[in-house]
């Protein structure tokens, strides 16, 4: 049987990777859609930020974690605008 990874539907990290294993809902309870960095208290934590500008965050945090800016740029337009929260 073939393994499924869930990913954040808002950045696209894997959830098994959130060592809060997700963010949390408005009634405390772990959001099985939404990474701990992303969504925390039923709210976005980068409440009314674009698309763009999720890209833009998302490319630079992988750059940070040595991904070369070509690969993160790429990882980051082909994943992010075909996630749930920003269709």
């Amino acid at each position: 049987m073939e393994s499924i990874t869930l990913i954040c539907q808002s950045c696209g990290m894997p959830l098994d990777k959130d060592p809060q294993k997700g963010g949390t809902n408005l009634d405390k309870s772990r959001s099985d859609k939404y990474c701990s960095f992303c969504f925390q208290d039923g709210k976005f934590v980068d409440d009314g930020i674009t698309l763009q500008q999720k890209i833009a965050k998302n490319i630079q945090i992988a750059v940070n974690m040595g991904m070369s800016k070509e690969k993160a740029q790429h990882t980051a337009e082909s994943i992010l605008p075909k996630l749930d929260r920003w269709k």
